[in-house]
């Protein structure tokens, strides 16, 4: 089972999309829906610690054409692969995987 957890960065355009938040939780299998603020209004919202047996591109694809936006599967080196979509799609994303069990 997966618990979706999401995190807003503020307007801090510095700040690491990645970087370990203290959320005191020990466990592993969690997703992580995070907003990350670019210039002016613009941001990224990341999705990272999906399985790595789906497919991410494909996600990404359904993605794209249910939120009108654009979006990519970036490889980090520390995190694997990670999820950028355009804008902010914290709760669209967080419905589309409850909504496939992903």
């Amino acid at each position: 089972d997966y618990c979706i957890m999401t995190t807003n960065f503020g307007i801090n355009p510095q700040q690491d999309a990645f970087k370990e938040t203290d959320d005191g939780g020990g466990s592993t299998n969690l997703v992580h829906i995070r907003i990350q603020q670019r210039n002016g209004r613009k941001t990224l919202t990341t999705v990272q610690g999906l399985n790595p047996i789906y497919d991410f591109k494909r996600i990404v694809k359904v993605a794209k054409k249910d939120f009108n936006c654009n979006g990519t599967v970036i490889e980090h080196p520390e995190y694997g692969e990670v999820i950028q979509l355009q804008g902010d799609q914290r709760e669209s994303i967080r419905k589309l995987l409850v909504e496939y069990r992903l």
